[in-house]
């Protein structure tokens, strides 16, 4: 990916980093599922799945819906779909990264109903990225006394009651997970940080938080898949 541009960049140049980092993260996961035996998964590369390999347009409850990453087969709809949101750059007069938090819970929230409504049984999980600096920007220059919750606090508490979705009959609005991302886009120490929602102490490895997911979609699926501890991924159910 390019550099990450300065907050000061245009909205346009902003914009097309995001959508950037969006389509990098899919494509990344989408070949990760199908290293872990979700041979359909999607988006993937041009012709590796016998087309375009795009992202999916899912039919859903109420309308049809572009899921970012998903794993659907003939046999049994949509088992996985996985909804990616990122804030990258700080609010030019506020300097946090508050501002779009509220809409895109929106967005996520909406594709849960709209999914969850047609295929009750997928599993949904949510990525919600955000960059490091949401970590600290409740520090006010100088470091004087914080007068709220940095982002990244206030995006679990508005969060949290929106994941742990147990049932196939629980509310339409909830994921089966729900994570937050802490990305440093710095390219000479990149990283990134996952935190189940509602948990900020406790980081959770990228491998962890897929082998949960893998765990679930063979929980749902228990006729036809068998979750694999060893190299995470799916194995088909022994008759």
């Amino acid at each position: 990916m390019q550099p990450k541009p300065d907050d000061t960049a245009s909205s346009d140049t902003k914009k097309a980093y995001s959508e950037a980092m969006s389509a990098a993260v899919a494509n990344t996961i989408g070949a990760e599922l199908r290293r872990r035996g979700c041979k359909e998964a999607r988006p993937a590369e041009p012709g590796e799945l016998g087309g375009s390999g795009a992202e999916r347009r899912m039919a859903g409850g109420i309308g049809a819906k572009k899921v970012d990453v998903t794993w659907a087969t003939e046999e049994s709809g949509l088992l996985l779909g996985i909804s990616i949101k990122t804030i990258n750059f700080r609010d030019s007069r506020t300097r946090n990264f508050q501002k779009n938090l509220t809409n895109r819970r929106g967005d996520m929230l909406i594709e849960a109903v709209t999914l969850h409504r047609r295929f009750p049984y997928a599993v949904l999980a949510g990525l919600f990225f955000l960059d490091a600096g949401a970590e600290h920007d409740h520090v006010r220059e100088g470091g004087a006394t914080p007068r709220r919750r940095s982002t990244f606090l206030n995006a679990h508490q508005r969060l949290k009651l929106f994941t742990g979705r147990r049932d196939p009959y629980d509310r339409d609005e909830q994921f089966e997970r729900f994570y937050l991302i802490l990305v440093e886009a710095n390219p000479n120490a990149s990283s990134i940080r996952a935190f189940a929602v509602g948990e900020p102490e406790t980081e959770i490895p990228i491998n962890q938080l897929l082998d949960d997911l893998m765990a679930l979609v063979a929980e749902r699926n228990p006729d036809f898949y068998e979750f694999n501890d060893v190299s995470g991924g799916l194995l088909r159910a022994r008759s």
